[in-house]
């Protein structure tokens, strides 16, 4: 049986203002119209004979991972945390240190979890062509049939065929200019890197502490300092924090002589920008790929997204617009790799708009901050059934709030009581407070914040059932 190793970190910039630092591309349907890039890579498996997936993210992506994995029926996944993120090479050791002391050292299936796929049978039947591979001790890497001399993505060149299938990596290359992928598409022997891997655990263990040892040894202790918190597996911090930065490609794959190709052609692609996600989807008459309230008139080639109103295009060619509730990004197709330049820039100017999107997800519900000025700030909060906030108290803001669907259960100082539609409540400024949803439907409540500060960190939390830390978000 495979065991899955989804990689959810990242934070893909290059697809803002959809991918946020906080609710990143690998958390959203942009490929598809019900699923997650996340939840896609799961059920791409359905079929094969396969675990329960591990993921592994980023320690602010945890919530939005496990909500996931609960709407597949798969909340008994375990989900490593990374508190920082060190490359491939240190997350898939996690993953292969785990799986060797609590799952009898299966072989590991290592997928990223922003991959589109578009021919799944495909893609199983490599899969299936890697196993006898792995099994005899192999590391397998999957490589992409190119279909056009591609700049963007490292290559590997292949050696000799095996009995067994597949082919012997000959060598790993860089991401090449023009002219050299031009000549490594007509040459039929080069394949596009797809960091995609199969190996048994132990094995990809053993080459790590032939190549890499020093990180090897930091996630051993990381793990040893470990703590399971649900179905969290939270590393020590300070430790892993001290491991060095390496891709699974510097650290093992260019090093081992054990490296096999097994190709793969399944109409593959990484998004990694907007123009790759138009190439990908399906495109009218013009061209063009219209998503959510859109009208154009005489627009060629373009790709408009529409998040929460009317957008509108007349007479232009080859742009990529994208209105989010609170951004809109206008860039012509040809530029697309610099949208990271844009998020550096909202960064380095002190905003909030590259961390996440006016809508925030939170493991109770969310909230939409609708309205705020000087003084005050408006969020339409979403409960769910049986779930609450955090018991926490405020020193600079107090809250008013409005229930206009379902009932909450409020705790206010030492008291504690029902709040029900067109009914509302005041929690004073430095007060101990708590909101939960008692019934079965989701509540819903208008929530005016006002004071002199305002802003997310102003929380001080003293219980809370998701294992937060005591000072830091928001509920």
């Amino acid at each position: 049986m495979l065991l899955p190793v989804i990689m959810a970190g990242g934070s893909g910039s290059r697809l803002w203002p959809l991918s946020r630092q906080l609710n990143p591309k690998q958390f959203l349907a942009v490929t598809d119209e019900k699923y997650s890039m996340l939840q896609s890579t799961i059920l791409r498996l359905q079929g094969l004979d396969v675990a329960l997936p591990r993921l592994i993210c980023n320690e602010e992506h945890r919530f939005l991972a496990a909500e996931q994995l609960r709407q597949l029926d798969m909340e008994e996944a375990n989900i490593l945390l990374e508190p920082v993120g060190r490359n491939t090479a240190p997350a898939i050791a996690l993953a292969a240190l785990t799986a060797v002391e609590q799952d009898d050292d299966p072989i590991m299936l290592v997928l990223a979890a922003d991959h589109l796929i578009h021919d799944v049978d495909a893609f199983q039947l490599s899969i299936k062509a890697a196993l006898p591979q792995a099994e005899a001790g192999k590391l397998v890497t999957f490589g992409i049939v190119p279909s056009k001399p591609e700049i963007g993505y490292g290559y590997i060149e292949q050696g000799d065929a095996l009995e067994q299938g597949g082919f012997e990596v000959s060598r790993f290359v860089e991401k090449p200019d023009l002219e050299t992928a031009q000549e490594y598409l007509s040459s039929g022997s080069y394949y596009w890197n797809s960091g995609m891997f199969m190996f048994r655990a132990s094995r990809y263990l053993q080459e790590l502490e032939a190549f890499s040892p020093d990180i090897l040894n930091t996630c051993r202790d990381a793990l040893k300092g470990s703590s399971q918190d649900m179905h969290f597996t939270r590393v020590d911090d300070a430790i892993f924090s001290t491991c060095p930065a390496d891709s699974i490609d510097y650290a093992v794959m260019e090093k081992t002589a054990d490296a096999v190709m097994v190709p793969l052609d399944a109409g593959w692609s990484d998004i990694g920008a907007w123009s790759a996600l138009w190439e990908v989807s399906e495109k009218n008459g013009d061209g063009n790929v219209l998503k959510g309230d859109v009208i154009q008139h005489d627009s060629n080639n373009c790709y408009i997204h529409a998040d929460s109103s009317l957008v509108t295009a007349v007479g232009v060619d080859d742009l990529v617009i994208v209105q989010t509730l609170d951004a809109v990004l206008v860039a012509h197709k040809d530029k697309v790799q610099e949208v990271k330049k844009i998020v550096e820039q909202i960064s380095s100017d002190g905003r909030h708009e590259h961390m996440n999107h006016r809508e925030v997800y939170r493991p109770w519900g969310e909230y939409d901050s609708i309205d705020y000025g000087e003084r005050y700030k408006v969020k339409r909060i979403t409960v769910k059934p049986g779930a609450k906030l955090s018991v926490q108290m405020h020193h600079h803001r107090a809250e008013h709030w409005v229930v206009v669907n379902g009932t909450a259960k409020v705790t206010n100082g030492e008291e504690t009581y029902l709040v029900s539609e067109n009914e509302s409540t005041y929690i004073p400024i430095g007060q101990v407070h708590a909101l939960e949803n008692p019934g079965v439907i989701p509540l819903e409540l208008i929530e005016v914040q006002s004071g002199t500060y305002l802003d997310e960190d102003d929380i001080v939390r003293f219980e809370d059932r998701y294992g937060r830390a005591s000072e830091s978000g928001e509920g």
